[in-house]
């Protein structure tokens, strides 16, 4: 025969789970620091991700055309077109795209990687921005040239904290 525990027997095993009111409001206070910091823009990370992919050379301006709305309405899925207007040889073409937000908590945006065989290089993304904010294309040339190219978004709200 199974034998069913008592109500007086749940009763004390879910007053036992319950956390006292002062203590559910530090979790609560605690717990909203680190989303905070998880929200806020990263410089640092920025600065890293640009210094990975220029590996200190210089980007020329032209070559590399970035087509953002200026005022983005829907922060949570911005649209993001990039196209290399270069000429794609066999022998230059386009290796990778980085899309980075230089305010976005996670400042990568979007990675892309090309092969001679694809004959251009460009892509349309959507991407969410925490706030208004610059974002920056660079693109890498199998010759070694960086193209880079950038754009003011303004948004309508946050799309970080969604």
């Amino acid at each position: 025969m199974q034998r069913h525990p008592s109500r007086r027997a749940l009763m004390a095993a879910g007053a036992a789970l319950a956390l006292p009111g002062a203590a559910l409001a530090q979790a609560q206070a605690q717990s909203k620091a680190p989303l905070a910091d998880a929200l806020a823009p990263n410089p640092a990370a920025f600065r890293k991700a640009m210094a990975d992919f220029t590996q200190g050379r210089a980007a020329q301006a032209e070559g590399l055309l970035l087509d953002v709305p200026t005022l983005a309405d829907n922060p949570g899925a911005v649209p993001v077109k990039v196209k290399v207007t270069l000429p794609i040889t066999e022998q230059d073409w386009c290796e990778e795209i980085i899309v980075l937000a230089d305010l976005n908590p996670s400042p990568l945006a979007c990675r892309l990687q090309f092969t001679a065989a694809a004959g251009t290089a460009e892509a349309a993304v959507r991407v969410r921005l925490s706030q208004s904010q610059t974002l920056h294309a660079l693109a890498r040339m199998k010759s070694g040239r960086l193209l880079a190219a950038s754009q003011a978004v303004t948004v309508a709200a946050s799309g970080c904290g969604m």
